[in-house]
């Protein structure tokens, strides 16, 4: 099942192609999970980039920057392109974020157990709204069809003084029921679940 309408991620999905044309970027947000996970495309684009490309941007595009939400944003095709910047913006990790970072199919994007410590960054943001429901869809896609390895997860938490983020990964996961967006019946979650609350409690 499709959490986003589908002329609207192919749309994001062709400027997210156009982009990458003309601008060295990392990849993270719901497309950088779609890229792991392969399961719900996304509406969104966030990128992260250095100063270089953001004075690129400038001369390219009508460039905002957004003090409140600590980002900067451009519209392209009628779509809005979320860019994280190091030492400004909020998100953690972004002054090492190129530590964490693999190529998939010519994007360089967040390695999942970096992009679960964003996406739940952005899920505390985002609580109960419907973006907040699919960054908890997007952290459950990558705990069940990726090979997280939860050592390495609970040391970028260590290293960036984030270890209050393990207890709520497991409350992420022990409250998570719209199994719909999963692909999988109450049986298997149940079973997966389980699995996924020892290895997390066990790294």
């Amino acid at each position: 099942m499709e959490y986003w309408n589908e002329a609207i991620t192919q749309k994001s999905w062709e400027t997210l192609q156009k982009i990458s044309k003309k601008i060295d970027f990392i990849l993270i947000g719901g497309w950088a999970a779609y890229l792991w996970a392969k399961s719900h495309k996304s509406k969104d684009i966030d990128i992260v980039i250095g100063y270089k490309e953001l004075d690129k941007l400038k001369l390219n595009y009508n460039l905002k920057k957004n003090d409140n939400l600590k980002k900067y944003e451009i519209i392209i095709d009628d779509l809005g392109i979320d860019i994280y910047v190091p030492f400004y913006s909020k998100l953690p990790l972004l002054e090492s974020i190129d530590e964490y970072t693999s190529k998939i199919e010519s994007f360089e994007v967040v390695n999942p157990e970096a992009l679960l410590v964003l996406k739940q960054a952005a899920e505390l943001d985002r609580g109960s709204s419907e973006k907040g429901l699919k960054d908890r869809i997007d952290i459950m896609d990558l705990l069940l069809k990726c090979q997280i390895d939860f050592k390495e997860y609970c040391n970028i938490l260590a290293k960036h003084n984030l270890k209050d983020f393990k207890n709520k990964m497991l409350g992420i996961v022990s409250t998570f029921n719209e199994t719909k967006y999963l692909g999988l019946n109450p049986r298997e979650f149940k079973l997966k679940k389980l699995e996924l609350i020892k290895n997390i409690k066990n790294s």
